[in-house]
C-alpha cells in the first residue's frame, strides 16, 4: 500500500510540476513574448538559437520562441473549452441517464455508443469539413464529440450512487432530486471525473494539434503549435530547432498532464 500511494505522488508530484510550468509559459505568452510573434524579419531568417532568440527564428525571421508561447496559447484555450463543453454536457446528460435511468438512459446510451463506435478523429475531420475551418468551428467540433466519454462515465457513477444508503435516505427525507445529484452524488464522482479530464485535455491538445498541422484548425495569421509543426517539416535539415522548440512545446503538455492524470486515477483507486 505504501508503495502504492508512493508511485501515485511521485506521478502527481512530476505531472503538477512539469504542467504547472508548461501552464506558467502559457499564461505568460498571453501578456507578453520577447517579439510580436507575427513580425517577420528579412535579415533574421533561419538563425540558430541564441541569447537574442531562445529557439531560433524561422524561414520568415520569425521568433520562434514567441510564436511558441502564442501557438501554445492558442492550443490552451481550445483544450480547455473543448473539455469544458465536454465535461459540463456529459455531466447533465450522465446524471440525468444515471439517477433516473428509463426510455431515455437507454436513448442517450446508444447514441454514445455509436458516437464512440466510431473514430472521433475522423468524425471531427467531417465536422470541420462541413462547418469550416477555425478556431471556434474546432472547440464546437471537438467538444461535441468529447460530450459521450464524459456521459458514460458520470452516467456510471450516478447509476452506482443512487442505490447507496445514503441516497434512500435522503430521498425519504424529502431531499429534492436536484439537491441530491448535485450535493450528494456529484462530489463523490470527482476520483473518476479529474482523471477523465486531464485525460480528456490531453485528448483535445492532440486532436487540435493535428487538425492544425493538416491544414484545417486554427488558420493565419494565428500561431498554432500544430501548424507550426507542419511548417518545420521543410526546414528539418536546415534548421532543426524549429520541430525541436514546438514539438517540445507538446510533448511538454502532453506528458505533464499525462503523469498527473496516472497520479490521480492511482490516488483514486486507493479510496
Amino acid at each position: 500500500m505504501k508503495k502504492v500511494k508512493l508511485n501515485a505522488n511521485i506521478f502527481t508530484l512530476c505531472g503538477g510540476i512539469i504542467a504547472g510550468f508548461v501552464t506558467v509559459l502559457t499564461v505568460m505568452g498571453f501578456f507578453w513574448t520577447p517579439y510580436d510573434p507575427n513580425a517577420m524579419d528579412a535579415d533574421a531568417k533561419k538563425l540558430a538559437p541564441s541569447l537574442t532568440h531562445i529557439l531560433g527564428t524561422d524561414n520568415f525571421g520569425r521568433d520562434i520562441f514567441s510564436r511558441v508561447l502564442e501557438g501554445a496559447g492558442t492550443t490552451f484555450i481550445i483544450a480547455v473549452s473543448v473539455v469544458a463543453i465536454g465535461c459540463l454536457l456529459g455531466i447533465i446528460i450522465g446524471a440525468l441517464c444515471g439517477y433516473y435511468g428509463g426510455a431515455a438512459d437507454v436513448i442517450l446510451t446508444r447514441i454514445c455508443d455509436s458516437i464512440t463506435a466510431l473514430p472521433s478523429f475522423l468524425l471531427a475531420l467531417v465536422i470541420v469539413s462541413v462547418i469550416g475551418a477555425g478556431t471556434y468551428n474546432i472547440i464546437i467540433a471537438l467538444g461535441i464529440l468529447f460530450i459521450p466519454s464524459f456521459a458514460r462515465i458520470v452516467r456510471a457513477e450516478f447509476a452506482k450512487e443512487r442505490e447507496r444508503n445514503y441516497i434512500k435516505s435522503a430521498k425519504l427525507m424529502g431531499v429534492s432530486d436536484l439537491r441530491i445529484m448535485l450535493v450528494h452524488i456529484l462530489p463523490n464522482t470527482k476520483g473518476v471525473l479529474l482523471p477523465a479530464i486531464t485525460i480528456g485535455f490531453n485528448n483535445a491538445v492532440l486532436s487540435e494539434a493535428s487538425m492544425s498541422f493538416l491544414g484545417i484548425g486554427v488558420q493565419p495569421p494565428f500561431a498554432s503549435l500544430g501548424a507550426m509543426l507542419s511548417e518545420s517539416q521543410t526546414y528539418l535539415s536546415s534548421s532543426p530547432w524549429y520541430a525541436i522548440g514546438t514539438g517540445g512545446m507538446i510533448v511538454l503538455m502532453i506528458l505533464g498532464f499525462s503523469l498527473l492524470s496516472e497520479g490521480l486515477s492511482r490516488n483514486s483507486s486507493k479510496i
